[in-house]
This record gives structure tokens, sequence and C-alpha cells, in this order.
């Protein structure tokens, strides 16, 4: 921008005061970025040693109970379930029997057959 382009504008910046710099400036600036470094220190205090074992050990509660509660015991259905025989009608038994004795002979037959080439 050309001072010609907007005389008015340059008039009205060549009249505000010019700001005046402390001689501790310098110090003045550093002293406040020190103090604001605490953020880092916070953040040293908030992992401490003593924080990170509780934490810790409330994981391994939590994780211990979530396992205790949603672990499935041991089953008894196995031991509860009556056998297979217990489960055929009295009226069956004759035919079960005559199956046996059908799975017996066919079993025995299989050994007596000569093999073909």
């Amino acid at each position: 921008m050309k001072r010609e382009d907007d005389q008015e504008l340059w008039d009205l910046l060549g009249r505000a005061a010019e700001p005046k710099l402390s001689p501790f400036f310098a110090r003045n600036l550093v002293r406040k970025i020190r103090q604001e470094e605490g953020g880092f220190e916070w953040t040293q205090a908030w992992f401490s040693l003593r924080r990170l074992a509780t934490a810790s050990a409330m994981a391994i509660v939590v994780i211990g109970l979530a396992i205790a509660t949603y672990h499935p015991g041991p089953q008894k259905a196995l031991e509860s379930e009556p056998d297979v025989v217990a489960k055929i009608d009295p009226q069956d038994y004759d035919v079960v029997a005559d199956l046996d004795d059908l799975i017996t002979l066919d079993e025995n037959n299989l050994w007596d057959e000569k093999p073909t080439l």
C-alpha cells in the first residue's frame, strides 16, 4: 500500500504513540516464560510412582472381578444327563437287543468273506 492510496490512515498512524519498552523487558519476559513451565512439573507430579501404583492395582482388581464374574463355572450337564440306554422305553428293549445281534452278525460276516481280487 502506498502512502498516496490512503492518506488519512497514514496520518492516523503517524499520530499514534510509539510503544515504550521497559529497560527490563527481556528479564520480565524470561521470568514469565519460566513461570509457565510449571505445566510440565504438574504432569510429572500427576504421573508419580504412588499414583501409578494405585492406578495399576485398581486396574488389576477390576480385570480380576470381570474375569471372575463372566467366567463360566464347571458345567455339570454331563453328570446329570442320563445314559442312552436309560432313555429307551421298556417296550423297545427287544428291538435294541435284535439290533445288537444284527450288528455282531454283520461284523462276523465281514471277516468270513473271501477277498475278491
